[in-house]
């Protein structure tokens, strides 16, 4: 770390492009009861960072410039506020960070819950590469929205994502058949983690390809979203997180259509640790980048067509 008082942090003073993002000097966070400071050694860059950034989500998460950037990473207990137990100083944790925070910085203090423990086997920009898009994907596959998919075909769109590559590791986990979409070059990359069938949507129809499906998990929005409505069975359920705009056509189809609040079921970062823990779900790191090249992270994320998570590293 540069110092006790100082630290090095990713902000930006303005809404729009990658290049708004730079290295500035802020005050060290001081810790409060219930909270652990974190010594971050890597951050993952998730699509809502850019989208935030380039204020494309203004009406809804409006932001105070300047601004920081970055939802979840991985790091070293440094010091406990009042309060705290079962963590130590020096523990190896992966952490999310609360709504309306940041974490592309040296150090960070949050609550303590939102941090847990980094299995030994995980790389550092592996551990931070999983929280917050595997949160995302249990919450949105839990009974609450899904139902028990214990036996059900399962179509999960965008299969080669952050969210979706983990959606298909656990929706496989849960007992389902997963399907999944992805371009051509990442059918057998897809396959490799669980998925029974993959369409190629550069090449295919899934429409065409896939009989009636269970429960859809649909990352995309926009005309997959409308589509999928086609090849889900009566009664069946499309699940959603908030991508491109969405259209409930659920009484038209006879279906059910939810968005999931992923911030809704206590304890789902403890749960989606504990199987990474078991390597029923392994972390995908695509490309690392140093924290001062953040902004091309940024570019790549924002193709939409990086194949799992995207991470960004402190030494």
């Amino acid at each position: 770390m540069k110092g006790d008082f100082v630290m090095k942090a990713v902000q930006y003073s303005e809404y729009g492009p990658a290049d708004v993002l730079s290295l500035a000097d802020v005050p060290a966070p001081d810790v409060a009861a219930g909270q652990v400071k974190i010594d971050v050694r890597a951050v993952s860059v998730n699509p809502i960072d850019w989208k935030i950034r380039a204020g494309l989500m203004s009406k809804f998460l409006a932001v105070d410039f300047p601004a920081g950037v970055g939802r979840d990473g991985a790091g070293v207990v440094s010091e406990l506020g009042d309060g705290v137990r079962g963590v130590k100083v020096g523990d190896e944790v992966s952490f999310m960070v609360p709504r309306g925070a940041s974490c592309a910085a040296e150090q960070i203090a949050i609550p303590a819950e939102l941090a847990v423990s980094k299995p030994a086997h995980l790389s550092f920009a592996e551990a931070a590469a999983y929280p917050l898009v595997a949160v995302t994907a249990w919450i949105t596959l839990d009974e609450l929205y899904a139902g028990n998919i214990a036996g059900k075909e399962v179509l999960i769109h965008g299969g080669a994502g952050g969210v979706g590559g983990i959606a298909v590791q656990i929706a496989r986990h849960k007992g389902a058949r997963v399907a999944a979409t992805c371009s051509e070059a990442n059918v057998d990359y897809v396959k490799s983690l669980g998925a029974e069938k993959v369409v190629a949507y550069d090449i295919q129809d899934f429409t065409d390809e896939l009989g009636k499906m269970d429960v859809i998990f649909d990352t995309m929005g926009g005309e997959v979203h409308r589509r999928s409505y086609e090849v889900l069975k009566k009664g069946g359920r499309l699940v959603c997180i908030n991508a491109a705009p969405i259209e409930d056509l659920s009484s038209q189809y006879g279906v059910t259509m939810k968005v999931a609040d992923v911030s809704d079921i206590p304890g789902a970062l403890g749960k989606v640790a504990s199987l990474v823990g078991e390597n029923a779900i392994i972390p995908q790191v695509n490309q690392s980048f140093p924290l001062t090249e953040i902004a091309d992270a940024h570019r790549v994320v924002e193709t939409g067509r990086a194949r799992g998570k995207i991470v960004v590293t402190l030494d």
